[in-house]
């Protein structure tokens, strides 16, 4: 079982934490960055082998992981010299990749059995599997119904709930094989393209917990909550 981590990501979003360090390597708690905890999940779960894809301030993260075996797995490296996007840097390596494998965001904080996500990835015959969950959104704005230049309803501050993917993909090599090495690729894309051919995603619906670190306010919700969920995140320490 083989996982590839997305940690090339310059985190704008989470400036200034991230000016000196990538944002994999950002502190949940007092003792562990966020790649360590996905790290010792992934072994946790059965994987025993993964590949770091990084960029900005990717030494650090060399530095930090090494050759995985601190967590009792075998990593190894691809680097992007210029931004590829959400999917883009795994047609670089996609000749070095199992047929069938993880792909994750390095940034995100979830008990996901990343594991079981592969599994059924195998078993559902879709060339790509999503991993997704229901996220509620606040509407700072009153909103507007309207028809024919009518007012046909309103809501003030409504709370919308939207099914998202969370940053988890189960990957076939297959569903990446018409695109070209070397140049941007989005996630967009490759849903839509697959969308269009007939060859629709799975999605593998998930209701436990999960933050997308990249947020500064789930960032700090992670903090303040880890912890008391220390247990749950990260067996065995």
């Amino acid at each position: 079982m083989h996982a590839v981590i997305m940690a090339g990501g310059k985190g704008v979003r989470l400036r200034p934490y991230t000016t000196a360090l990538p944002k994999p390597l950002v502190p949940i708690g007092d003792r562990h960055a966020i790649l360590e905890i996905v790290l010792r999940q992934l072994a946790g779960a059965g994987f025993t082998s993964c590949t770091l894809a990084i960029g900005h301030l990717g030494h650090i993260i060399r530095a930090y992981v090494g050759d995985g075996s601190q967590w009792g797995l075998r990593v190894d490296y691809a680097t992007e010299d210029s931004p590829l996007g959400t999917m883009g840097p795994l047609l670089t390596m996609l000749d070095r990749l199992p047929e069938h494998f993880l792909a994750l965001n390095g940034d995100i904080l979830t008990d996901l059995d990343f594991g079981d996500v592969l599994r059924t990835h195998r078993g559902s015959g879709a060339p790509l599997t999503i991993a997704t969950r229901v996220r509620t959104v606040d509407i700072d704005f009153g909103v507007l119904s309207t028809e024919s230049g009518k007012v046909t309803g309103f809501a003030e501050k409504p709370r919308m709930d939207y099914r998202v993917s969370m940053g988890v993909y189960g990957v076939s090599r297959a569903a990446l094989a018409r695109y070209t090495p070397g140049l941007p690729l989005g996630f967009d894309e490759v849903v839509l393209d697959l969308l269009a051919g007939d060859t629709p995603p799975y999605a593998y619906e998930f209701e436990g917990y999960w933050l997308d670190i990249g947020r500064p306010d789930d960032y700090d919700r992670a903090n303040a909550e880890f912890t008391a969920r220390r247990g749950r995140l990260i067996r065995g320490v």
